[in-house]
């Protein structure tokens, strides 16, 4: 088997980062995280991390850098990733991005789009105990990442469907039967 990469995509709160974690527990895959780039930048600002920092260091990186800078940047902690047989990749976000990391992995990259309302993301965005969001804020970051980055492309054309709705037992099993898919071809 080839290497395959696996994109978890969603809105936040959607369920993203309880499905890579249960991943990297299960199996032991790697891991890549968009949003490095933008705390990296935020620590070499000396900007405190929250959700008007991060917004405004995003589309200023993208504006100063275009879109290719963040896949560009994950492309290369992904090469640069020895003997995984997988590797997963953390909020792709960016229709762009998506175009960029498809051309260089090709039929190795997996998307899998993890979906919930927004009632119930904003739900859980209130609750994390990691850069908790009002609904306020929650709605105002769907709205810049659908208009802005057209995180709506990636999501809309993902491989495989996850509707995280209801317990994380139920994410956990819907996960389950995708790997076991992608792990066969």
């Amino acid at each position: 088997m080839a290497r395959r990469i696996i994109a978890i995509l969603g809105l936040p709160g959607s369920g993203k980062t309880e499905a890579i974690n249960y991943l990297m527990e299960k199996y032991g895959w790697p891991k890549v995280y968009f949003g490095d780039v933008t705390f990296d930048e935020l620590k070499k600002r000396g900007l405190k991390i929250n959700e008007k920092n991060e917004r405004a260091v995003r589309e200023d990186i993208r504006k100063k850098f275009g879109f290719s800078y963040y896949p560009e940047q994950m492309i290369k902690k992904i090469t640069g990733i020895k003997n995984a047989k997988v590797v997963l990749v953390e909020s792709l976000y960016a229709w762009q991005e998506f175009l960029i990391l498809k051309n260089k992995f090709k039929d190795d990259l997996e998307t899998i789009a993890v979906y919930a309302k927004p009632e119930i993301r904003y739900g859980r965005l209130g609750k994390r105990k990691k850069r908790p969001l009002g609904r306020k804020e929650a709605q105002g970051r769907d709205y810049a990442q659908i208009e802005n980055l057209f995180q709506g492309g990636p999501i809309a054309l993902a491989d495989h469907t996850i509707i995280n709705e209801s317990s994380k037992a139920n994410l956990i099993k819907q996960i389950n039967k995708i790997i076991k898919k992608i792990i066969k071809q």
